[in-house]
């Protein structure tokens, strides 16, 4: 459909984990730098969280690709095993031969252990990357924890990076977790990006694709960013949803009323626009400040300390007030107060 109409061969804005559209923002290069350190380091445990959809998949990926010769990896994204399931698939990955379903968890530990000492003879490196680590039973962390027990006098034979959301970190905070917790030797949180690394983010996809960066209008762009808050899968679902809008309208191009539309559709409730935000902010200012706006309006015509009236906060407030079409009849122009109410002759 719009891939024809916009004449690009893929869709530049796809939640799938291709690394070759990653985005290296200041916090993905972080990240990766922390994973990188979990390969090339002997320290058994690294953690990486993040907030859903920030891109925390598409680096392990990148990272997969990446690796040396010499290091094996082993990527577990099925966390809802039993540990006898765990071992049997971290054996699959390292091309381990088991006995099938007669594996036991010690057989299955043996094997690997066995795998391990022969690729650390052999100067090789293993590496095992579980994702979705927060949905891993106690039971499970334990014993993905006792795999960190596979060592040499001098060095670890396992590698573990576990990656996960944000609930990851309080999830390992509980007591009985403490001795993985005191494996873990870095740590990374991937927090969303901010306004500019958002812009960039849509920029590098469209350059990948070939798409024209004029198709997406700087209003609709900055619609985008603020609707998404800085989470990748958010703006490649609302941009997505962006092309098929103006596929089926016929413009070659997006703009911001189109980006607040696909918002609005992709994220499933009514979004937010720039108008209403600001009045909203401009009222919480205006509560937060009431007092001094008491002080500005002054209605009793009390004598205030000068040095409280003539201060710049109040001059400001005062400024403000007295600019609004809606207060400023209300509000006595400095240096102008209003007369006395006449006092009845009798």
């Amino acid at each position: 459909m719009y891939r024809d109409f916009f004449n690009i061969t893929e869709n530049p804005f796809s939640n799938t984990p291709d690394p070759k559209y990653l985005f290296m923002s200041p916090r993905h290069k972080e990240a990766l730098a922390h994973l990188i350190y979990g390969v090339e380091g002997d320290s058994g445990f690294v953690l990486l969280t993040g907030e859903v959809g920030t891109g925390k998949t598409t680096l392990c990926r990148y990272l997969a690709e990446k690796l040396p010769k010499n290091v094996e990896m082993a990527l577990c994204i099925n966390p809802q095993l039993s540990e006898a399931e765990l071992l049997a698939s971290i054996c699959d990955d390292f091309g381990i031969r088991t006995e099938g379903s007669m594996s036991t968890v010690k057989s299955l530990t043996d094997s690997i252990n066995t795998y391990l000492l022969d690729l650390y003879a052999r100067g090789g490196r293993a590496v095992l990357i579980i994702d979705e680590a927060q949905n891993l039973r106690f039971e499970m962390m334990e014993q993905v924890r006792l795999l960190t027990n596979l060592e040499t006098t001098h060095n670890k034979l396992l590698q573990i990076i576990l990656i996960g959301q944000s609930e990851l970190k309080e999830y390992l905070e509980q007591p009985r977790l403490r001795q993985l917790s005191q494996r873990i030797t870095a740590r990374y949180h991937l927090d969303p990006m901010n306004v500019h690394d958002s812009k960039d983010y849509i920029a590098h996809r469209l350059h990948i694709s070939g798409l024209d960066d004029d198709v997406f209008k700087p209003g609709a762009i900055a619609e985008i960013c603020r609707q998404s808050r800085g989470i990748p899968r958010l703006i490649n679902s609302i941009s997505e949803r962006c092309l098929l809008g103006a596929y089926a309208s016929g413009r070659n191009s997006v703009n911001r009323k189109l980006a607040r539309e696909a918002a609005k559709e992709v994220l499933g409730k009514t979004v937010s626009s720039p108008g209403p935000v600001l009045m909203t902010a401009l009222a919480a200012l205006l509560a937060a400040v009431v007092g001094l706006g008491i002080v500005a309006v002054n209605p009793m015509g009390v004598d205030l300390p000068h040095q409280i009236s003539q201060s710049s906060t109040v001059v400001w407030v005062r400024s403000k007030l007295e600019a609004s079409p809606l207060i400023a009849p209300f509000v006595h122009k400095q240096g102008t107060p209003s007369a006395p109410a006449p006092v009845p002759v009798k």
